[in-house]
């Protein structure tokens, strides 16, 4: 049976941190960290996401500002209000919730923040050196914290076989080189992988993210493993993950919950995030 790794839990270390870190840098500069959160349109999910991250921003000494956009928003009256946002000095971080609008150029916008505010760490830049090994400040919310629950395991991430199921730019592909650069041996798998199952069951991490319910089942799993499931999948029974959550945990070491496992994680990254990117050191 295996052992649930406690998302909230370690969320909330996590969190206690970067509170200890917004504190220092109010008494350093005379002001509180500052986040600015844009939202555009009136998907219902993004709204519940954008209350939860202010909600945590306020529990941990950072300022938030919120802007709400409506449907119709032009690209340029969001681009010009980044533009703005990156100029101001009292902004560390800017986080534009997505999904965008259909009319709206998602990477064109990601792409107008600038790097050294990159709260999400999806520009192009942030990703770079990634890809490349280099040191930054801002790195993808749920893949970091990925590591961090694969991490509150006491397992030793170096020598392992990980298994990605998913090649997204927000989770895949980061989670894929953060794991190469913790020296796990990596295999990403997709849609177009041929026994998906043959590959899954030689991992000792199996990251799911692909956001389809229960496609991970216990004969996909090897004995002993870690697994995270990244999937958010609703349908009107309730809230499911990736993985089959009953019969894996009977055959993996780990396992995390959905909810309860990775999602609060996503959140207490993007406030280290922001408090990262407002610390000199």
């Amino acid at each position: 049976m295996a052992e649930i790794i406690d998302g909230k839990a370690v969320a909330s270390r996590i969190k206690e941190e970067v509170k200890a870190c917004a504190d220092r840098f109010e008494k350093l500069k005379g002001r509180k960290v500052g986040l600015a959160v844009v939202k555009a349109g009136d998907d219902p999910a993004s709204a519940i996401y954008v209350r939860n991250k202010i909600k945590a921003c306020e529990a941990c000494n950072i300022s938030s500002s919120s802007y709400y956009l409506d449907g119709n928003v032009t690209q340029l009256e969001l681009t010009e209000l980044i533009d703005a946002l990156n100029a101001d000095s009292n902004i560390d971080g800017i986080l534009v919730q997505l999904p965008l609008p259909k009319h709206i150029d998602e990477r064109a916008v990601l792409s107008r923040i600038s790097p050294e505010k990159d709260a999400d760490g999806f520009h192009v830049v942030n990703a770079g050196k990634l890809f490349l090994g280099e040191k930054t400040k801002f790195v993808a919310c749920t893949p970091c914290g990925i590591i961090e629950l694969i991490k509150s395991t006491g397992v030793d991430i170096r020598g392992k076989h990980a298994v990605v199921v998913g090649r997204s730019n927000i989770v895949g592909k980061p989670i894929a080189m953060l794991l190469l650069s913790n020296d796990a041996t990596v295999t990403v798998c997709h849609s177009r992988t041929k026994d998906l199952a043959e590959i899954t069951r030689t991992a000792d991490i199996l990251v799911a993210a692909v956001g389809k319910k229960h496609l991970i089942t216990a004969d996909m799993v090897k004995a002993g493993s870690i697994v995270i499931d990244v999937g958010m999948n609703r349908d009107e029974s309730g809230l499911y993950g990736d993985v089959d959550f009953d019969g894996v945990k009977q055959v993996a070491g780990y396992i995390t919950p959905v909810p309860g496992g990775v999602g609060p994680m996503t959140i207490a990254m993007l406030l280290r995030n922001t408090v990262n990117g407002a610390l000199d050191e």
